[in-house]
Protein backbone atom coordinates (compact mmCIF):
# COMPACT_ATOMS: atom_id res chain seq x y z
CA UNK A 1 0.00 0.00 0.00
CA UNK A 2 2.52 2.38 -1.22
CA UNK A 3 0.01 4.92 -2.35
CA UNK A 4 -1.74 5.32 1.46
CA UNK A 5 1.89 5.58 2.99
CA UNK A 6 2.48 8.43 0.35
CA UNK A 7 -0.71 10.22 1.05
CA UNK A 8 -0.27 10.02 4.93
CA UNK A 9 3.39 11.32 4.38
CA UNK A 10 1.94 13.98 2.90
CA UNK A 11 -0.43 15.15 4.77
CA UNK A 12 2.08 15.06 7.78
CA UNK A 13 4.42 17.34 6.02
CA UNK A 14 1.67 19.60 4.74
CA UNK A 15 0.25 19.80 8.37
CA UNK A 16 3.34 20.27 10.41
CA UNK A 17 4.34 23.38 7.57
CA UNK A 18 1.75 25.07 7.00
CA UNK A 19 -0.33 25.06 9.94
CA UNK A 20 1.11 25.60 13.43
CA UNK A 21 -0.50 27.00 16.62
CA UNK A 22 -3.97 25.53 17.19
CA UNK A 23 -3.75 22.69 15.58
CA UNK A 24 -6.35 20.44 17.62
CA UNK A 25 -8.98 23.07 17.18
CA UNK A 26 -9.31 23.38 13.38
CA UNK A 27 -7.74 19.76 12.61
CA UNK A 28 -10.76 19.14 11.01
CA UNK A 29 -11.03 22.11 8.43
CA UNK A 30 -7.56 21.88 7.61
CA UNK A 31 -7.53 18.17 6.61
CA UNK A 32 -11.27 18.61 4.56
CA UNK A 33 -9.11 21.86 2.65
CA UNK A 34 -5.85 19.23 2.09
CA UNK A 35 -9.08 16.78 0.81
CA UNK A 36 -10.07 19.66 -1.59
CA UNK A 37 -6.12 20.37 -2.99
CA UNK A 38 -5.49 16.45 -3.46
CA UNK A 39 -8.70 15.57 -5.18
CA UNK A 40 -8.18 18.59 -7.50
CA UNK A 41 -4.15 18.80 -7.82
CA UNK A 42 -3.98 17.08 -11.85
CA UNK A 43 -7.63 19.19 -12.73
CA UNK A 44 -7.08 20.64 -16.16
CA UNK A 45 -9.53 23.18 -15.60
CA UNK A 46 -8.81 25.31 -12.62
CA UNK A 47 -10.20 27.91 -13.90
CA UNK A 48 -13.64 26.65 -13.73
CA UNK A 49 -13.40 25.30 -9.93
CA UNK A 50 -14.56 28.41 -8.24
CA UNK A 51 -17.04 28.98 -10.88
CA UNK A 52 -18.51 25.76 -10.38
CA UNK A 53 -18.01 25.74 -6.67
CA UNK A 54 -20.36 28.95 -6.54
CA UNK A 55 -22.36 27.72 -9.13
CA UNK A 56 -23.35 24.76 -6.41
CA UNK A 57 -23.83 27.03 -3.31
CA UNK A 58 -26.61 29.34 -5.08
CA UNK A 59 -28.45 26.25 -7.11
Amino acid sequence: MPGVHRVAALVKRWLMGTHQGSFEDHLQAYLDQFTFRFNRRKSTHRGMLFFRLLEQCVA
